[in-house]
């Protein structure tokens, strides 16, 4: 299949998400932590009624994006009981793979994504949220800090932001620590994943930092993606590619060096395309177009590597009057990555109509 738009980040296929993808003429879904019966496995009936309700609508589900933290927190620390966590995982992985659902994202950030503002400062007065390193490590401003604590998800609530929920994790994990429980992770489940045909995608650490609430986050810069690569060079493995987060590391330079190496060895599972301005230690999302990196070159940077999954909106600015989901943010970063798509494909010779 060609590049294509994806629509995303909900964890409910409700009949208004659906319609709104429907409405949007893509073809693609995702979804984000889905709200599924079970405490520690995905069991495949459920799965399979999310694929069918998303085809109902003309729709295919290309991708589900994590599961929740408490289903391999443990694997993720390298506690005692990761070995009984990482067995429910590959059940999970067996089921997606029988119920169609070819992709799982996953992520290795046990004390989940971290922002310290989210205000009306983008552009307009859109709300967007922002990350100063100074602020996150003073403890004193922790009730400041806003986790992404999809296990407290407000219905509908845009990008699942809990203000002052820092995940309570006692002991400290240092970078080697969490390389090798992530090896041990990986080496178990990567060869599941190729069998039942599902390709386990990692996401970058967002915030690129070299550590949050003690936890080391390892997969904060291009050269850790490769090595992750490296380790899992196979078809069971991909990178859930966020623009975003690789931008926060180094901008443009770095978003091209990570296409650069990914899309030629067909690598990137899938795209979040979405951009900041500046880099860590701070920095502040955006609109598309106002931010580090040109998406029109990104979107060309793409397509001559060969990249040819589905592209999704991600964070994205709350316009005036927005819905809890963002719908009309939401709507200008699709309808703009749709334009550029068409364009270069006009360029190039090798749109269909």
């Amino acid at each position: 299949m060609p590049m294509r738009i994806g629509v995303g980040q909900a964890a409910r296929a409700t009949e208004e998400y659906l319609a709104f993808a429907s409405q949007l003429g893509v073809t693609a879904v995702q979804l984000n932590t889905p709200d599924l019966p079970g405490e520690q496995r995905w069991e495949l009936g459920d799965l399979v009624a999310l694929r069918e309700r998303a085809e109902g609508y003309g729709l295919r589900l290309e991708a589900i994006e994590n599961v929740p933290n408490a289903f391999y927190e443990d694997a993720m620390l390298g506690r005692p009981g990761r070995d009984q966590e990482i067995e429910n995982v590959a059940a999970t992985i067996r089921n997606m793979g029988k119920a169609g659902i070819p992709i799982l994202g996953f992520n290795w950030m046990p004390t989940s994504v971290w922002r310290t503002d989210l205000a009306p400062v983008g552009r307009g007065g859109a709300i967007v949220s922002g990350f100063d390193l100074s602020v996150a490590e003073d403890g004193s401003q922790a009730g400041k800090v806003l986790v992404a604590r999809r296990d407290r998800r407000v219905e509908d609530q845009k990008d699942s932001w809990s203000r002052g929920a820092l995940f309570e994790i006692p002991e400290t994990r240092t970078d080697e620590d969490m390389w090798d429980a992530y090896e041990y992770f990986v080496e178990a489940l990567v060869p599941v994943a190729e069998e039942a045909g599902v390709r386990m995608a990692l996401h970058p650490d967002d915030p690129p930092v070299p550590s949050l609430g003690n936890v080391a986050r390892i997969f904060r810069s291009v050269d850790a993606l490769r090595k992750a690569v490296e380790l899992s060079p196979g078809p069971g493995f991909g990178i859930e590619l966020c623009l975003g987060t690789v931008s926060e590391m180094g901008g443009e330079e770095a978003v091209l060096d990570a296409i650069r190496f990914l899309a030629p060895r067909n690598k990137i599972a899938y795209v979040h395309l979405r951009d900041v301005k500046g880099t860590v230690p701070e920095f502040v999302e955006c609109f598309l177009g106002e931010g580090n990196y040109r998406p029109a070159r990104v979107i060309r940077e793409l397509s001559r590597h060969g990249f040819d999954g589905f592209i999704l909106d991600d964070h994205t600015p709350a316009l005036v009057g927005d819905s809890p989901y963002g719908h009309r943010g939401r709507a200008f970063a699709l309808g703009y990555i749709q334009g550029l798509i068409e364009m270069m494909e006009l360029d190039d010779g090798t749109g269909t109509r």
